[in-house]
């Protein structure tokens, strides 16, 4: 596979429509990172989405909860978009539609239970009327322009996860979403070997794959098996339980639930997007059997040992359940000595410290915690080796593209595609054009790729000098001086300064010190113009903070003029 460039290591801007004789691959997120998936194939002037998700904010981006896949090259186009296909529920393949379906309106297809979280997601920002959502039975197809959309079912860690066949005039791709093999998947029905089968004896030009578990050895595991350990891990507690996990997971509900009962408790659900999942569920046939759930101020009137407390909160979201409850912050429910807080998830990377502080917090108030360390109470939605060899073996795909997956996880996922025959496994990142057709994969280009922030309700680049500035001012701290002129330019008093996030200590006065400084720089009686004055009073307070502090702060300067 070559990179097409013109003589440089980087390929070419791509600014043209897709030919009919070839077949295009565009991520635009989701290659070189785990979640916020928006993928792109370009054939016969035309282009099909499938996802679009978000990830989260982190430390780096102060103030910001939700991160999402930068649209503008495909808004550009979007009369050449068909349409957005969504393999399944989860909020890195779904979670933007609400805040990027006006920039691109393009129909949208789904099958019910997604169909039914996203509707909630669009009426809640106004647009269910205008958003045109279809709903896809379960290996339902479709016709969108020159592409052939046929889903074919897999398991997952949520109800109704599909791959999406491609079908187009120079072979077929088999996009497979998030996926695993599991016998046993409690909600929905086992992968469909046998279409995955017939697709791979018609031939499959490329699979675009999952790479999250590449580096797991053997197989994930069954959500059936998860149970049985979660009603024996439950049925011999004495005090309260609160159990949290992912609200999305259907199937691991139900099996809470069964706990719960089985264990002889009532089951009471905590938080919002546990309630939204519950009746999307409901309302799409799943959980029909689900005994009633009591509310949070009627769990408190129930003995200790009567109550399982089912929490949002799972990755120790400072806004979820049980993060409010670990800090006794919820208006209805305490946990203490002698209770129990089960966490029947996986630990994500990055989540570690604000995971690790609500463990704290839980341990310090007597709660045992239990979590996946040591304890089998959760598998992975991902596949592991063997579950990609046995995909492989079926469909026998021509080309590999890893995707959903860090950079180490795509290398590692294209070396074990190749140990397994497969021809071609191009690693590739967001933004790049792969040609997938004809003749052997090559990237001839590179589109506008990024990331947009959720600052509020404002989308915003995450390099947007507001988030800039806030992250240096949450390493750095920050300064305000005020300078009084008079009208004819001299400083009328003495400089101001107003002081945030930086430490001082005892004996140190910070902002009188730093006042001083930049007195000392603007001597009484100097004339000169605001602009002036002001960069040199900047300079002045920054190098005093750093002489007092070691820090560079952000410094700004308000220059206030007197008149007469």
């Amino acid at each position: 596979m070559n990179r097409r460039n013109g003589g440089g290591d980087q390929p070419r801007p791509f600014d043209r429509r897709p030919r009919a004789d070839e077949l295009l691959f565009v991520p635009l997120g989701g290659s070189g990172e785990i979640g916020m998936n928006l993928n792109l194939y370009g054939h016969a002037g035309k282009w099909l989405m499938i996802d679009l998700g978000v990830t989260f904010g982190d430390e780096r981006l102060p103030g910001i909860d939700l991160v999402m896949p930068d649209p503008t090259f495909i808004e550009d186009r979007r009369e050449d978009l068909v349409g957005l296909v969504l393999t399944h529920a989860h909020e890195d393949h779904i979670g933007a539609v609400p805040y990027l379906w006006d920039r691109l309106q393009c129909p949208i297809y789904a099958t019910p239970f997604t169909a039914a979280l996203v509707r909630r997601k669009l009426k809640e920002v106004g647009l269910e009327r205008e958003a045109k959502l279809h709903i896809l039975p379960m290996n339902g197809k479709v016709e969108l322009g020159p592409f052939g959309c046929e889903l074919v079912t897999l398991t997952h860690s949520i109800p109704e996860p599909n791959a999406v066949a491609v079908t187009t005039a120079l072979g077929t791709v088999l996009h497979t979403g998030d996926w695993k093999l599991d016998p046993e998947p409690l909600i929905g029905d086992t992968a469909d070997a046998r279409r995955l089968e017939e697709l791979g004896t018609s031939g499959v030009l490329a699979m675009i794959c999952d790479s999250t578990n590449v580096f797991s050895p053997g197989t994930s595991g069954s959500e059936a098996a998860v149970r049985e350990s979660l009603i024996e891990m439950i049925r011999p507690l004495t005090g309260r339980v609160s159990v949290t996990t992912f609200a999305s997971n259907v199937a691991r509900i139900a099996s809470i639930a069964v706990a719960a009962a089985a264990a002889d408790r009532h089951l009471v659900l905590v938080g919002r997007s546990m309630h939204r999942v519950v009746e999307a569920a409901k309302e799409t046939g799943y959980l029909t059997d689900l005994p009633p759930v009591l509310d949070e101020d009627e769990a408190g009137y129930l003995p200790k040992d009567k109550v399982l407390y089912l929490c949002t909160g799972s990755q120790g979201e400072p806004r979820g359940a049980m993060a409010r409850i670990a800090r006794g912050e919820h208006r209805h429910i305490a946990l203490g000595k002698g209770d129990t807080a089960i966490f029947s998830s996986k630990i994500i990377p990055g989540n570690e410290i604000a995971l690790g502080e609500v463990h704290n917090l839980l341990a310090v108030s007597g709660v045992e915690v239990i979590t996946e360390k040591g304890n089998f109470i959760h598998v992975s939605g991902h596949p592991n080796r063997d579950e990609l060899a046995e995909m492989y073996g079926w469909v026998r795909p021509n080309i590999a593209v890893p995707v959903h997956g860090e950079a180490r996880h795509l290398v590692e996922h294209a070396a074990f595609a190749r140990s397994l025959q497969v021809r071609h496994a191009p690693v590739i990142k967001n933004g790049d054009v792969l040609r997938l057709a004809p003749g052997e994969p090559d990237i001839i280009g590179e589109v506008e790729s990024g990331r947009l922030a959720l600052d509020g309700e404002v989308l915003v680049p995450v390099d947007d000098p507001a988030i800039t500035a806030r992250r240096k001012i949450a390493f750095a701290g920050h300064l305000v001086v005020t300078l009084v002129l008079d009208g004819r330019g001299r400083l009328a008093a003495d400089p101001d300064v107003v002081v945030a996030g930086l430490a001082e200590d005892d004996e140190t006065d910070l902002a009188e010190e730093i006042a001083d400084a930049v007195a000392t720089a603007l001597p009484r009686g100097k004339t000169g113009d605001a602009d002036t004055l002001a960069e040199a009073a900047r300079m002045a307070a920054r190098r005093a903070a750093n002489r007092l502090t070691g820090r560079k702060p952000v410094t700004d300067v308000q220059v206030i003029r007197l008149r007469g």
